[in-house]
């Protein structure tokens, strides 16, 4: 049996009067996806338990089965893993973006989605002005960065409170700065960032083509190495995990599971998503399971950028999940897939929101749930509920049913 997720990120959306009350789900042309939900189940779950930020690392770990109230640690130490980045343990990692910083508002969580190599050189750049014995920057890709600082240096992690800078787009910087006990060493970092970074001839170049300077960093997801049971032990299959976000890659490799950089997935909306199909189809050759995460709509939600959501859905369906359901058909395999979003992130809010996702799961074993297409409205009316997302990958893999629930 072979087992594939397919994690859009930020897919679920709200009606949109552009799109004459339909959400961009259902609004796109998915035939693959929609034949899925014919044949399989659909319902909503809740990827982010009460109290918890609506964010990328608390919504996976749900979906790879962890309940965050029992291990999540923070996003910093997860992209920190993947990128090869062991930490002591007095060590916290945060995620350090380069954004754009105009009048003291938030213009750009993503610099214009800097270059991997010219964020290495800014990088490399404000370890020489910034880093010591406590303080030390690591590359990662695009705006997506690491920051390592000794918790002995006074900071109180886990009382420290750090906003995304793609929550305040169009905001106050200053008035969103981190807040809680060593608050001040963050907020001095990112203040002689802004001034080393405004000087830099990346910056100057990249004003003169008319792109979004990388004139300050912004910390925040800050946490400490997660222990968490290793993927096989909990379900006894292995396999990996396709994504080009840190993120992502870094919650499987602590789980065990193999996750190999794919040329040309970039994380946004040109990533190659035939590239992303294959890489998961040659995994499957030798494991029973795939996590194959793509960020693109994710990123048009940030952006408020609708066509772009809309168009990464379709490619979604035609390139990734099209490609590896015939061929599985065409080797006589039997397989379970599941499909959902993450968590929303609405075109008219441009962030995330904690509001339930629509799932999508199919395969040997799966009972239909009578709905002809996939999408939030579809899924609601079904009345099928997992009150805890992290229940949904043992009910996939193990067909265990203490849920779904008829709870909406």
């Amino acid at each position: 049996m072979k087992y594939i997720v397919i994690i859009p990120d930020g897919m679920a959306d709200y009606p949109l009067e552009k799109l004459g009350g339909k959400t961009p789900l259902e609004a796109a042309r998915k035939p693959n996806m929609d034949n899925l939900a014919k044949l399989g189940q659909i319902g909503m779950t809740k990827t982010v338990p009460e109290g918890l930020t609506p964010a990328s690392d608390v919504a996976n770990l749900s979906i790879f089965g962890y309940d965050p109230d029992k291990f999540y640690s923070g996003r910093g130490p997860l992209e920190a893993a993947n990128l090869g980045i062991k930490l002591a343990i007095n060590e916290i990692a945060f995620r350090c973006n380069f954004v754009t910083v105009e009048n003291d508002t938030m213009v750009d969580y993503s610099a214009g989605h800097i270059s991997s190599e010219e964020a290495k050189v800014l990088i490399d750049f404000l370890n020489k002005k910034l880093s010591d014995k406590h303080v030390k920057f690591y590359p990662g890709i695009s705006y997506r960065n690491i920051l390592v600082i000794d918790e002995g240096l006074g900071l109180d992690y886990k009382n420290l409170n750090c906003t995304a800078p793609h929550d305040i787009m169009e905001k106050n910087v200053i008035k969103n700065y981190p807040k809680g006990n060593g608050n001040n060493i963050l907020i001095n970092l990112m203040e002689k960032s802004k001034e080393l970074l405004a000087n830099h001839d990346i910056n100057h170049v990249r004003i003169d083509l008319k792109e979004n300077p990388a004139n300050m960093i912004w910390l925040w997801g800050q946490g400490k190495t997660p222990i968490l049971p290793k993927f096989k032990e909990k379900y006894n299959v292995t396999g990996g995990v396709i994504s080009a976000v840190d993120l992502i890659r870094g919650m499987g490799k602590i789980l065990g599971l193999k996750s190999e950089k794919v040329s040309g997935a970039t994380g946004y909306y040109d990533t190659d998503y035939q590239a992303k199909a294959k890489a998961a189809l040659e995994i499957l050759e030798n494991n029973d399971f795939v996590y194959i995460h793509i960020e693109s709509p994710d990123e048009a939600g940030h952006n408020g950028n609708l066509q772009e959501k809309i168009l990464g859905i379709e490619r979604i369906d035609k390139f990734i999940l099209g490609p590896i359901i015939n061929a599985l058909k065409n080797k006589n395999e039997n397989f379970r897939i599941l499909v959902m979003p993450d968590h929303a992130t609405p075109i008219k809010l441009k962030t995330h929101t904690a509001d339930d996702v629509c799932y999508l799961i199919a395969g040997e074993g799966i009972p239909a749930s009578g709905k002809e297409t996939f999408n939030e409205k579809e899924a609601k009316e079904t009345g099928l509920y997992f009150k805890h997302a992290h229940n949904i990958m043992n009910y996939l893999i193990n067909l265990t049913r203490e849920e779904p629930e008829k709870n909406i």
